[in-house]
């Protein structure tokens, strides 16, 4: 076991608590949810960016690459100041959904290098500019342009220009689990000398304010000489901890409201949450406690760093009260350590596999995002609701999520994005787990499970969404990920861990019964969903209320729950291994998909408005009119794909060794001939009969991907288009009441506003579709072999096997973020900066979504959650090239029920 290995290992036994401290601070806590106690719920405008200084925050904090402990009682992150400043610079800038010509978006540089899942080494990087912050030019210019322009980011104002920025590296080592090394690195990149003034703080979360007799924790001097430091952190549950820090001047103040600054009201206290930043920006000398107590602190440096100059800054955040030389030759020797037992864990789980070190720095990176995004997550919507004991009762209007009053969420979550959307969303987080098991089973599994106990799932089976609205609905993408993390835990340890599945799998019965009861109109096996997190997709708002009235029966909120019946069936197979009871459960998720399929391909009657489109081959919406017609809304969209990701493999041993299920099954297709039609059957002599389930079979099979895999049409050269690009020069037109509905091609950011207008579904590349199918086409291939063929691109005369497809569409999604012939990489499209500075051009943001033509990232830039599935992506990749076999080689190592294929996933 390596180092790191050993140390996870340690904390899943509870043997030491190795990720007590880690990257948990948001990056924006200002503009959310929980922070708005408005009337109207005008989040962004109730708590901006320019309060966030003087305002305490209720549930969270915010800092730049920041730090805190699992329950944020104790924070430290990074204050700067470049004397141009007109305040420091505490947090990450960005527009607001207001604000923005698409929506929220950050406006800073930042980067995710390096973590260990357990936060024993981190890195990262901060860009800080030499001259004033373009604070108002980027709220001025973002609001003057229409959706039809792009976005206006900090690189277009100038401020990098001949290179005036310092380079600032953010380094943590854990010397132990409470023992946590702090290495900044500051490098002036510009022509000539800088002063850069650098507040390293460290401060408590406000838990004292809320309510009658809390305790307040203590931060003091408790040493301070020529050469150290030493700051004393007192906090009631947390205990005690001291920062190190080389001797410097150390400034206190509290963590409370500037009443006087914000409302004109007197503050009850002198020493406010801004008082650091009027010290040292407004030169307050009485801003801050000359006591030196409090409950915010920083330790002041003034650097003056040479043109291409460098200077080092050494803490240490320890639960020791006198560790023996905290920053001397021992500090070095523990960071190069964990840089070397960071390096030993990705290169051990990297191999054996075939990647370039391109490839490999990539993953890393990717990996790095994915675990930088953590976030502490606090939001108790009944305390919410109703106010605290020592605030004033909020406005009666504020009703939002006043449905969910039991969910009470203080927990370690993986983040879409810390800064544009730093909250938990139910169909991210199940992306999330795919990638985050391969370093860190333990906490994948965790995010999983927490979101089906009963402090998150509503009592009537339904999962939250989001915290805007979590009444909304995600597309039904968790047991999905509950079985491929299953399957990833069990091929790396050699065994699963089946409580953890039984757990899950018994609440996702109450959720899958909630889909059925609630979004099943007429009890017809067609489901609408509503938007389903595809935002603008549709022609319609289809969370809203339609302008045509009625409804619509939706291709992709039958196909998922299609695909969420065959993932049922597959985890009860597994369970009924140990509990043959789980066969009968298995048969009746077996039945119910034989239900869903066929309304899929054959609801209607004839009225020909089947889901399924003879005509086009495709499938559509359908729109339900109240009086009782239906039309198609013949949209080439993600939603006439979804279809193909409800496919499953039944393996004749599995059936054997199951015989109550095996005898159901084939009673059901004997007595249900009409229904049977979605069942394949493949008879191999000696062994058995091997079934296919799915909603897309044979001919449909291929029709679909005639159409999926036209270069005109949905395929891109960076993978597959969530809509057509026929739409182009055909956009979808629909009138009602005499307005103009329609849907056009879009590649890159939306023109609409729907959900905020800061995504697009109408034409851009998303990682977690393509991800599903590239695994469809990876099952299809498994049972239908390699005689199956199909062309691709179409119309080139290359005919490819279905596994040779899912290749390709992988390496296309990869090659977004490697170098190309010319040196260019995709994802930074014409940024100069990135593609061609040496100090830009290795560092990888891994954005929302991507332009549908070129490759380049759109949305929000460090939107790793799901994107990160590209490390997935490259290790699959590699694995199989090193491996040099045929994929049914590969596929003949295990019978489980998925096959080879999709346990290699």
């Amino acid at each position: 076991m390596t180092a790191e290995a050993k140390r996870l290992e340690a904390s899943r036994l509870r043997q030491a608590h190795w990720k007590r401290w880690g990257p948990y601070l948001s990056e924006r806590q200002w503009g959310t949810v929980r922070e708005d106690y408005s009337h109207n719920g005008s989040a962004w405008d109730y708590f901006t960016h320019d309060q966030a200084r003087s305002r305490v925050y209720r549930w969270g904090e915010d800092g730049i690459a920041g730090i805190s402990d699992n329950h944020q009682r104790l924070c430290f992150a990074l204050a700067l100041w470049n004397e141009r400043d007109s305040i420091l610079k505490e947090r990450l800038f960005g527009v607001t959904g207001t604000q923005g010509n698409h929506g929220e978006d950050v406006k800073e540089y930042y980067f995710y290098l390096d973590s260990t899942p357990t936060h024993s080494y981190m890195k990262c990087l901060y860009k800080y500019p030499h001259n004033a912050f373009p604070y108002e030019q980027l709220v001025r210019e973002n609001q003057r342009r229409s959706r039809h322009e792009p976005e206006f980011e900090l690189l277009d104002t100038g401020i990098f220009n001949q290179d005036r920025y310092f380079d600032v590296f953010v380094e943590y080592a854990k010397a132990a689990p409470d023992d946590i090394l702090i290495q900044l690195t500051i490098v002036n990149r510009g022509p000539e000398s800088k002063t850069l003034h650098l507040l390293p703080t460290l401060w408590f979360r406000n838990t004292w304010s809320w309510h009658y007799e809390a305790e307040k924790p203590c931060l003091k001097v408790v040493w301070a000489d020529a050469a150290l430091s030493v700051i004393e952190a007192s906090h009631p549950t947390l205990g005690a901890r001291w920062l190190y820090c080389e001797s410097q001047e150390l400034l206190f103040t509290d963590n409370e409201t500037n009443y006087q600054r914000l409302y004109g009201i007197e503050n009850a206290s002198p020493y406010v949450k801004d008082g650091i930043n009027d010290y040292i920006v407004q030169g307050d000398r009485q801003a801050v406690n000359p006591d030196q107590l409090g409950t915010k602190a920083a330790a002041h440096y003034c650097l003056n760093i040479p043109a291409g100059e460098t200077q080092v800054i050494r803490l240490r955040l320890s639960d020791t009260a006198d560790p023996i030389d905290p920053l001397g030759t021992a500090f070095e020797e523990i960071l190069q350590s964990r840089q070397r037992d960071a390096d030993e864990f990705y290169q051990q789980m990297g191999s054996p596999c075939s990647m370039t070190a391109e490839a490999r720095s990539i993953q890393r990176q990717a990996f790095a995002g994915m675990l930088w995004t953590k976030q502490f997550y606090h939001y108790a919507v009944n305390d919410w609701l109703q106010g605290d004991p020592a605030g004033p009762p909020p406005p009666p209007q504020r009703q939002r999520n006043q449905e969910w009053i039991h969910l009470f969420n203080d927990d370690i979550l993986s983040m879409p994005d810390k800064w544009e959307y730093p909250w938990f969303a139910a169909w991210d987080l199940a992306f999330h787990a795919i990638p985050l098991a391969m370093v860190d089973p333990d906490f994948a599994k965790r995010q999983l499970d927490l979101l089906t106990r009963e402090w998150y799932m509503h009592p009537n089976g339904q999962l939250p969404a989001y915290e805007w609205k979590f009444s909304d609905v995600n597309p039904p993408v968790h047991a999905w990920a509950t079985w491929r993390v299953y399957k990833i835990e069990k091929k790396m340890y050699g065994q699963g861990d089946k409580q953890f599945l039984e757990r899950v799998f018994q609440k996702l019965l109450l959720n899958f019964t909630w889909w059925v009861n609630r979004k099943d109109v007429e009890g017809r096996n067609v489901f609408q969903g509503g938007f389903l997190g595809l935002d603008n997709i549709g022609v319609f708002d289809r969370s809203a209320q339609l302008p045509t009235g009625g409804y619509i029966e939706q291709s992709d909120g039958t196909s998922w729950m299609g695909m969420y019946c065959l993932n049922m069936l597959a985890i009860a197979l597994e369970l009924a291994e140990a509990n043959s009871v789980y066969e009968d459960i298995a048969s009746k998720f077996f039945e119910h998909f034989l239900y869903i399929a066929d309304a899929m391909n054959h609801m209607g009657g004839n009225e020909d408005t089947h889901l399924w489109d003879e005509a086009d081959k495709f499938y559509y919406d359908v729109l339900h009119l109240p009086d009782g017609k239906r039309l198609h809304l013949k949209v080439r969209s993600l939603v006439g794909l979804v279809p193909l990701f409800a496919v499953e493999t039944l393996e004749p041993d599995k059936l054997a060794a199951l015989p109550g299920f095996k005898k159901r099954m084939e009673w059901f297709i004997r007595n249900r001939p009409d229904l049977k039609r979605n069942v394949a059957c493949m008879e191999t002599p000696g062994i058995g009969a091997k079934r296919l389930l799915s909603i897309v079979y044979s001919g449909k099979l291929q029709q679909i991907l005639k159409t999926m895999l036209d270069e005109n049409e949905f395929l891109s050269p960076y993978g597959i288009r969530a809509l057509s690009k026929y739409h182009a020069q055909h956009p979808y037109i629909f009138e009602v009441n005499g307005q103009q509905h329609r849907v056009d091609y879009e590649p890159a950011e939306s023109s609409s506003g729907l959900f905020g207008g800061n995504s697009n579904w109408r034409g851009p590349i998303w990682f977690p579709v393509n991800f599903l199918l590239i695994e469809s086409l990876q099952k299809f291939h498994y049972y239908l072999g390699d005689d199956f063929k199909v062309e691709c691109p179409t119309g080139s005369g290359q005919m490819m096997t279905l596994w040779e497809v899912a290749t390709e569409l992988s390496q296309r999604l990869i090659q977004i973020f490697l170098r190309d012939a010319s040196g260019q990489r995709p994802v930074y499209g014409g940024t100069d900066k990135f593609q061609t500075d040496p100090h830009w051009q290795d560092w990888i943001l891994f954005y929302e979504y991507f332009h549908g033509d070129n490759g380049a990232g759109i949305g929000a830039s460090h939107q790793t959650g799901w994107t990160g599935l590209v490390a997935k992506m490259i290790q699959q990749c590699g694995e199989y090239s090193w491996r040099g076999q045929a994929p049914e080689v590969l596929q003949q190592e295990t019978s489980d029920l998925a096959g080879a294929v999709a346990d290699r996933m």
